[in-house]
């Protein structure tokens, strides 16, 4: 077609005639599906969107988020999209997103997850990542329900019949319980414990306080011995000079892994730190979406990459960024310190990638109110291991059942800010 005549096209229809009046960032004529998509999926159909928050205790700084899909085969999708300190914005998220489920195919997980990200136009942030996760792991609950499949058989696995290794946070007074949790793990086949560091650090700190981290960490080898794995969280708290130092001093002990040693947007720093020592160096609980890990893999920065399924976009992103890291042979060890049904969907995803790790709940060895909670809402012990390994789910779906019912007991407290920590002269902490 000649330039004149494909002109002369545009002006003589109308539609198009007053988008060509509009600037380049006004919105442009809503386009209609191609004729045919819909034959390519299936009949079912999203027929209606819920959205619950859900407080274990009026004033909970990080009260969960459950999203609930309701479809016209009676078929029920429940995801999770909690995001501490968030919770109402994060509500009214998955509100905004009503119009691209209503009426949309649930088999069709990928392209409503595209037309999510891609058609808001400002990338998404964690609420708007978190708001993705939640509608993303229903969708892939329907979808498991639908086939008559646990998600981890959609996915490829599983490679482990008895579940995905995990680790518990150690819950300990002092050294003198060492002993106990020592006895404990090797009683109940635990490998692994995650730790931190104490207290908090200026962006240069005394000498004084940076041994007392270091005599902390190799008490605590000593104390529960050399075959246990350790994880240290330095939840960014320490700056790149900071973490160098503590991380160089404690490599004797063989730790699993260091966690976010400096603010995780600091890509080079946390590079610089990585080339100062042979301690494995992990994070990513704070991406979103599989496209924010590629500047850490591609840098050779991390070697583990911990991207947290309430907030990265859910099973399908979480299922991209492993790709993405096992192409690079960075392992993965998913955050999850929300509610159960991240915590479920998340072994799924374990169970089916090859560069799998070991997989994080924010439990101790013993049995507190939030986990006897769960077991009070799905009627079985979420997320507690079984001989060091976190079982696998066996019915369809995400394999668990939940009732609107159950939930009203812990209503909605509204949102409330996290922790706020200041050093002694009034700046801000990382915590």
């Amino acid at each position: 077609m000649r330039r004149r005549s494909f002109l002369g096209g545009i002006a003589a229809t109308p539609a198009l005639a007053r988008a060509a009046d509009l600037c380049a960032c006004a919105p442009m004529p809503q386009l209609i599906l191609p004729e045919g998509f819909a034959a390519v999926g299936s009949k079912c159909r999203i027929t209606g969107v819920k959205v619950f928050g859900v407080s274990l205790t009026p004033q909970s700084d990080r009260p969960y988020v459950f999203v609930k899909l309701e479809t016209n085969q009676g078929v029920i999708g429940w995801g999770e999209a909690t995001l501490e300190g968030k919770a109402g914005a994060v509500i009214a998220c998955v509100n905004d997103f009503r119009d691209f489920l209503i009426g949309a195919d649930p088999m069709q997980v990928e392209h409503i997850w595209q037309s999510m990200y891609v058609h808001s136009f400002y990338r998404a942030g964690p609420v708007m990542g978190s708001a993705i996760s939640g509608i993303d792991q229903a969708l892939w609950d329907i979808r498991g329900k639908l086939l008559n499949q646990p998600v981890y058989k959609l996915l490829g696995g599983p490679h482990h019949p008895d579940g995905v290794r995990g680790y518990y946070h150690l819950r300990a007074r002092g050294p003198e319980d060492y002993p106990r949790l020592r006895e404990t793990a090797a009683r109940e086949g635990i490998t692994c414990f995650k730790t931190g560091i104490p207290g908090y650090y200026e962006w240069i700190e005394t000498n004084a306080k940076i041994s007392r981290a270091i005599d902390g960490l190799a008490k605590l080898r000593e104390g529960i011995g050399p075959t246990i794995d350790i994880g240290v969280d330095f939840h960014a708290k320490t700056s790149p000079a900071v973490a160098s130092i503590i991380i160089k001093e404690v490599e004797p002990l063989n730790l699993l892994f260091v966690e976010e040693p400096c603010p995780p947007e600091n890509v080079k720093m946390m590079r610089k730190i990585a080339r100062r020592s042979t301690t494995p160096i992990a994070t990513g609980e704070r991406l979103v979406a599989s496209y924010s890990c590629r500047e850490l893999i591609e840098m050779g920065v991390i070697d583990i990459l911990q991207c947290d399924i309430n907030h990265v976009g859910g099973i399908t992103a979480l299922w991209k960024a492993a790709a993405a890291a096992e192409l690079s042979g960075v392992s993965m060890a998913p955050h999850a310190c929300e509610g159960p049904i991240g915590g479920l969907a998340t072994v799924h995803v374990d169970a089916a990638i090859p560069n799998f790790l070991v997989q994080e709940i924010c439990s101790g060895v013993e049995i507190g109110p939030t986990e006897k909670v769960w077991h009070e809402w799905l009627g079985f012990p979420a997320m507690r291991m079984v001989n060091g390994r976190f079982p696998l789910p066996q019915k369809p779906g995400l394999g668990f059942d939940l009732t609107e019912d159950a939930l009203k007991k812990y209503p909605f407290g509204g949102t409330r800010p996290m922790a706020r920590v200041f050093h002694d002269d009034g700046s801000v902490a990382e915590w």
